[in-house]
């Protein structure tokens, strides 16, 4: 196969409609458009929040709940990761970055109890989940929140 002889599959590009162009080409005089209507003119649209209720309530619905600004987004580190490193060190979240379990230190970390550990780790970070805490000192190791 040539990279010429190459053709997308048959049905999946449709031809352009082209709109506004005589009776003839099966899409003029109102040029689908339909008839008379604030749509069908020039210039005739409708701004996002316009919901076709008079006396100026045309505002977006409500939506549910609401977002915390002060929340503290958590870089996450899982103990599956942490299984990789050697047994009896320090793991500091500098130790962390350098072996790439997290993209930087701006964020907080926290450690879940997703995997097994089987060394005996120190390990120090900014939070940590229960399951992580009873793996990690079930295996030997040391929990200190920073």
């Amino acid at each position: 196969m040539k990279q010429n002889e190459l053709r997308p599959p048959l049905g999946s590009k449709h031809k352009r409609k082209r709109v506004g162009r005589g009776d003839g080409s099966g899409h003029g005089t109102t040029a689908t458009k339909g008839t008379k209507g604030q749509k069908s003119r020039s210039g005739g649209s409708i701004h996002p929040r316009f919901r076709g209720i008079p006396s100026g309530s045309n505002l977006m619905p409500k939506k549910p709940g609401f977002t915390n600004i002060f929340r503290t987004e958590y870089a996450i580190v899982n103990l599956r990761s942490l299984s990789v490193l050697p047994p009896d060190i320090e793991v500091t979240p500098e130790r962390m970055l350098e072996a790439g379990m997290v993209e930087s230190l701006r964020k907080p970390i926290k450690i879940l109890g997703d995997g097994e550990i089987d060394r005996p780790l120190s390990i120090r970070a900014a939070k940590f989940s229960q399951s992580a805490r009873r793996k990690i000192e079930a295996a030997g190791g040391r929990v200190e929140e920073v």
